[in-house]
């Protein structure tokens, strides 16, 4: 266990003793810069609201779940209008609209006030930058905001079968992006779910392979994003959906090992599908399950199913959250749960840390981690800042008095919090 403790460990960087964060980090996905909700910068505010470290917002065309992506000086977010319209926008790190453009239209809210068709986070790479709509809309686009390509992948791998649409947010890694499209029903020959990787540039398909599994009813559904994981020996695609997470070769698609059981045939619940994601560090896999499922924690160097295989099964917690995804820094493994308790788990034996209540309301939203400081943001607006470590201790509750279920962005010393009504930015004053 000694050596996987030392992988766990997060390196911390020097602090500057002034207002600015030692080196301006760009945001460029959901997660991320290294695509585990996790950022390097440093001197962030605990404390803020309205009237408290606010650098300025802005009032937003309509309400939308997806988490800003920011590059140097330009933001990118995705947005609803009041005619349903699916829209991305460009803004600059001032607040100023810099170019709109629609991606789609005929948005369908999901459940009243949980989400609607623009819950996918945009992607971008500092030159173009890709977005994709819950209907299947997906297109690129340069900075300035001249369309590069854009495809329907309904048309193109076949009609969504999915309740609240096609929510994941692809990934790109190396000019390569990779999408999940696990939708569900169809016979033998037709059954729509598949991995894909197209061309960043031009959109155009490099492989694309069958994702089987023995998953029905809702379960064949995800709402969850891939994650690529890599340490020193290797580079693969985790795809994480239908009652499996399964690693795929970059190269091909192929499968290299799958893991499942992850909705327990001997108490299956056809209506739980996967919504969080998986995060990895290497030497360790982190696998939330759906609501009322476990946590599995996977050696990353399997082969074949490995569903029973205990010698790549590092430990399995029992409670797992519904919607937020999972955050391992510096040997320590934190779960928001979807009614705001905080379970903080040791990454190397599963051992619980701590279980503690913070603020008691839905949370969508994944937990962010920075300058010492873990963000939890609630549906209705409340932010609390919990000191990052193994010992809980809050050290600000925070009011926005909106309602958000969008992720924290950080970037260049400031937070982004993207609500249903306004894009905030918050900067240490």
């Amino acid at each position: 266990m000694h050596s996987v403790t030392s992988r766990l460990s997060v390196v911390c960087l020097l602090t500057l003793v002034t207002a600015a964060p030692l080196s301006a980090e760009n945001w460029p996905s959901w997660r991320g810069p290294h695509s585990n909700g996790i950022s390097d910068e440093k001197n962030l505010p605990a404390a803020f609201g309205p009237d408290k470290n606010v650098a300025w917002k802005v009032r937003l065309p309509g309400p939308a779940g997806s988490t800003p992506v920011i590059w140097g000086d330009r933001i990118f977010l995705t947005t609803v209008n009041d005619n349903g319209d699916l829209l991305l926008l460009a803004m600059d790190t001032t607040g100023k609209s810099l170019w709109e453009r629609q991606i789609s239209g005929g948005n369908k809210n999901v459940r009243g006030d949980e989400g609607n068709s623009a819950s996918n986070s945009p992607l971008t790479d500092g030159k173009l930058v890709w977005s994709m709509m819950a209907d299947g809309k997906l297109a690129c686009f340069d900075f300035a905001g001249q369309e590069i390509w854009k495809v329907d992948l309904q048309e193109r791998y076949g009609k969504f079968s999915i309740q609240f649409g096609m929510t994941s947010t692809p990934v790109l890694d190396e000019g390569i992006l990779y999408l999940q499209l696990i939708h569900g029903e169809g016979d033998a020959k037709t059954r729509e779910a598949c991995v894909v990787a197209l061309e960043a540039g031009s959109g155009k398909q490099i492989w694309r392979v069958d994702r089987p599994s023995d998953a029905y009813a809702e379960n064949e559904h995800s709402y969850a994003s891939p994650v690529i994981y890599q340490d020193d020996r290797q580079k693969y695609l985790l795809t994480h959906g239908a009652d499996f997470i399964v690693a795929h070769r970059l190269s091909d698609g192929s499968e290299i090992w799958r893991c499942g059981e992850l909705n327990r045939k001997g108490n299956y619940d056809p209506t739980l599908r996967f919504v969080a994601s998986p995060v990895s560090i290497p030497g360790l896999i982190v696998v939330p399950t759906a609501k009322k499922g476990p946590v599995l924690a996977l050696k990353p160097d399997g082969a074949g199913d490995i569903t029973r295989k205990p010698e790549f099964h590092l430990w399995t917690w029992e409670r797992t959250p519904d919607v937020p995804s999972p955050l391992i820094a510096d040997g320590l493994v934190y779960l928001c749960m979807q009614d705001g308790n905080l379970n903080v788990l040791d990454a190397a034996s599963g051992q619980e840390i701590y279980f503690e209540r913070t603020h008691r309301q839905r949370h969508r939203a994944s937990p962010v981690l920075a300058d010492g400081k873990l963000y939890l943001v609630a549906r209705d607006g409340k932010v609390n800042v919990i000191k990052a470590g193994p010992k809980f201790e809050v050290l600000a509750e925070n009011d926005l008095g909106e309602d958000i279920s969008s992720s924290p962005a950080i970037s260049n010393g400031t937070i982004y919090l993207r609500t249903y009504q306004h894009l905030w930015a918050i900067r240490q004053k």
